[in-house]
This record gives structure tokens, sequence and C-alpha cells, in this order.
């Protein structure tokens, strides 16, 4: 294939996912709570910065519904101005990593973490996103959304509804009609319908307000890094740069399977994030990551290499600039179904079920992470899921098995595995159901490892079977010094 043949097939994909990102640049803007252009800024920078690097060739980045929750929340708790510090420092972070070389740790987290994460971030969009697709005002926190829903039929405007239930329906049968209508992406499709409908039907629905992009660009000032001081500021930034980062390079894991050219470097890719984030950071923007659909979109119309992505980013200013009229038409209810689809996609309900088939414990760590996103924040619940993988797998590794063996007129008890607290309950409990009227030696021969608490639990053991008065049988020997993995004791 010829340099002309490359750049014509890249040229044909950029405009494919610049149409994909148009929607979604705008939606999650107006769902984190910030003017639409912000979006179109964050989707520039990603392709016109990010898309340089060489990280990954095919992916593509910009603003993400995966952290619109997380975002609104950093908005709520400090303020508006706050919004740049954040996600330059942020940025910052992801830099650092990626220059450590800690790209590849991201492989080690918990699949079920992160399918819980993305299903609580789906399930947090949804609540949201069912107030504005009927142009009602949403309560505060998630727990109250869910709470005013059985009220929420009475207060929707049934036009807007209309207007955000059809683009939904056009998204998902879009994937039915025939292939060369399919260049034109679902969601595009829908908010054009929807639009076009609004406008013709003289509908009294909120639409999107722009007034520029370059006007809505607002630098943060050396006051605004006061925030980095407030409380829970840090623990915002440092989530942002790690979801960011696990988004980014779960969706790089993804993209690769789809193509066959050059595989992710994941710490370039991480430093090249970052560099984009900082560049949001500076410009007032919202933060970027890898976004799945994009790039999934950016493959399947043919792109060849990262300049698809870097052309993207030129169309995205093209359409802000000299199109912000159709942006004005575009009713809000419109953008909510789109994010509503979005969200729907993020929950797992599939994997759920098969996991819950084959590895029951990782469902459960699925839901749970989930639930506690809902129930706390993203950042709170992340850690949860976290906890509690950690736990599991710790649980699952530390086996330990215990056996009761005569040898004449005493027994003998062997214990082999991981011997760590987490299984020190059955061994009491074994222990306390020996008879004392006859010697018991102890076989540690099969242990791989045991931690403090056990030591401790045996020496104690060992010095109150000591102290018991002798039985009809006399006691055997004592085992002398301390007991370790691989000792034999008698009692």
């Amino acid at each position: 294939m010829t340099g002309a043949d490359t750049f014509r097939d890249d040229l044909g994909a950029s405009v494919v996912v610049a149409l994909v990102a148009l929607p979604l640049c705008v939606g999650v803007a107006v769902a984190s709570g910030v003017p639409a252009e912000l979006g179109i800024v964050t989707g520039v920078v990603g392709g016109l910065v990010t898309g340089w690097f060489r990280g990954s060739s095919l992916q593509v980045s910009g603003p993400a519904a995966g952290l619109t929750v997380l975002v609104y929340e950093a908005l709520l708790a400090h303020g508006p101005r706050a919004l740049g510090v954040l996600v330059l420092a942020a940025g910052l972070v992801q830099l650092g990593m990626g220059m450590l070389r800690l790209g590849r740790w991201f492989r080690a987290i918990s699949v079920a973490v992160v399918q819980g994460m993305l299903a609580g971030i789906g399930l947090v969009l949804i609540a949201g996103q069912l107030y504005a697709v009927g142009d009602v005002t949403a309560p505060g926190g998630t727990l109250e959304k869910i709470g005013a829903l059985p009220g929420l039929l009475a207060q929707w405007d049934w036009a807007a509804v209309g207007l955000g239930a059809g683009t939904v329906l056009v998204t998902v049968g879009w994937r039915r009609m025939p292939a060369r209508v399919r260049v034109v992406p679902g969601a595009l499709a829908g908010v054009a319908a929807a639009s076009a409908s609004a406008v013709l039907l003289h509908l009294p629905v909120q639409r999107v307000t722009v007034e520029g992009v370059w006007a809505a660009v607002d630098p943060p000032g050396p006051a605004d890094l006061a925030v980095l001081a407030g409380t829970g500021a840090a623990g915002t930034v440092l989530a942002l740069a790690l979801i960011a980062s696990a988004e980014t390079l779960f969706s790089a894991a993804a993209v690769d399977r789809m193509h066959d050219g050059p595989r992710t470097d994941y710490d370039r890719e991480l430093v090249a994030q970052g560099l984009g984030n900082s560049v949001c950071g500076l410009l007032g923007a919202l933060p970027m990551t890898a976004v799945i659909v994009r790039s999934s979109a950016n493959v399947e119309a043919g792109a060849r290499t990262r300049a698809s992505r870097v052309l993207h980013g030129g169309w995205l200013v093209l359409f802000a600039v000299f199109l912000p009229g159709l942006l004005r038409a575009v009713p809000l209810a419109s953008l909510a179904g789109v994010l509503l689809h979005a969200g729907w996609k993020l929950v797992p309900g599939r994997a759920v079920a098969a996991l819950w088939r084959t590895h029951r414990g990782e469902a459960v760590v699925l839901v749970v992470t989930a639930g506690a996103i809902v129930a706390t924040n993203l950042f709170e619940g992340v850690l949860v899921g976290l906890g509690l993988a950690v736990a599991k797998a710790a649980w699952e590794t530390s086996h330990v098995q215990v056996e009761q063996v005569r040898e004449g007129e005493g027994l003998c008890l062997r214990v082999a595995g991981n011997a760590s607290f987490l299984r020190l309950p059955k061994l009491l409990d074994v222990l306390d159901a020996l008879p004392g009227d006859r010697p018991v030696r102890l076989d540690l021969s099969g242990l791989r490892h045991m931690d403090h608490a056990w030591l401790t639990a045996l020496e104690g053991w060992e010095r109150q079977r000591t102290a018991l008065p002798p039985g009809p049988v006399p006691p055997g020997p004592m085992a002398p010094g301390p007991m370790a993995p691989g000792h034999e004791g008698a009692t």
C-alpha cells in the first residue's frame, strides 16, 4: 500500500471518528456540569496533542463518560474554578507514572474491579440522565436521584422525553441499516434526527448553549492552585489519574485485539495521556482518556496510522468554529439519550451472569464495587472493590490442610499449605478438639508459609498443653525451641 493510499484511509477514518466524537464530547460536558465547548476542547487536545504520540497508534482520546461522575462530584466539592488545577495535577501524576514505567502494572488490576467500576459509572450515569432526558433538574447525590425516581414521571416534559427516546431508538437500530448508511455514526444520526424534529415542530425544550469554543477556555491562575491544599483535593487528583489511566490502558488492550498493527507501549501511552491532561488542565477543560467507542470506530473505518486521530482533532475544531449554530439546535434531552445508551453499555449484565456461573467470587467483587460507587462515590467505591479483590485473593491462596493420623497411643497432626491468619480459626478449632489424655505430635513439614499469627498461636497452644495435668497416658517429650515451617514438635 502506498503512502497516498494510507493517507486516504486515515482521512476517511478521521471524519468518521470526528462525527462519533462530536455528540459525545458535548454530551459528556453537559452531564459533567461544564459548558459544552469544554468537551470539544478536550476532544481537540486528544487529537492534536495526544494523537501525535506513538504509545498506541489507533486508539482515540477525548472526554469520556467514565469520568463524568468524578468530574461532577469534584465540581460540587471544589467549585468550577478548581477544574483546571485538578486536571493539570492529574496529568502531571500520569506523566510521572509513565516516566517511572508504571504503565504495565495497570494490567495487574482485577478485571472484576474494572468491570465493577464501569458498571457503577453506568448506573450513576443512568440515574442522572433519567432526569436530563425529561428536562428535569436532578437532586444532588446518586442515592437521592434513585430515591426520587418514583415521582419523576409527573415532572417529565414528555416532548423532551420523546426526543431522548427517539435518539436511543435510532442509535440502537442504526446497526441494522445498510453498510453505506452506517458510515454516519448511529449516535450522530439520532442527535441529528432529534434536533431536526425539535426545530421543525418548534418544541419548547432545553437546548445546548454554545457561546464559542475559545471564549469557554478559562486557564487557571496562580490563586486557583490553593485548591490543592483543600480537603479531598489529593484524593480527587489521584482518582482522576488512576481511573483515567486504567480506562486508557484497558481500552488499549482491547484495541490491540482489533488490528494487526503495532502493539501498545503502555508507558509511552501513559506519558501521552499525562501530557494531554496537563494541556487540558492549562486550558481549564475536561480530563481525557482513551475511549473505546471512538477507538473501535477508528479501527473499523480503516485507519492505518496515528494520522487519523490527529486529523479528527482538526475536524472537531472546524465543526466547533464554523458550525456553532448547529450545536445550538441540539436538545439536551437528545444528548441525555446518547449518554443513557452509553451508560447502559457500561453495565456488564452478561459478564455478571457468566462470572456467577464460573467464578462467583469475581462476580461478588464486580457487584460490590458497582454498589459501593453508587452508595458513596467513584474513588471510595473503587477502593472498596480493590480491597475486596485483595482479600479474596489472599483467602483463595491461603489453603491449609489439617489431618489427624494415629501414631501408636498418640496422634500426629499434619499441617500443610499456606498458613496465614485468615485460616487460623480452622487450626484453632482442630487444636481445641484434640484429646488431652494422649500425646500429640505436630508435623509442620508440609507448610510452605507460616505467618506470625500462626506461630504465636502454636506456641501458646504448646505452652497450654504442657501445663495440663498428666492424663492416663503420659505426655510425649516437648519439642525444643520455637516452631517454624518444617519443624516437627511433640507434646
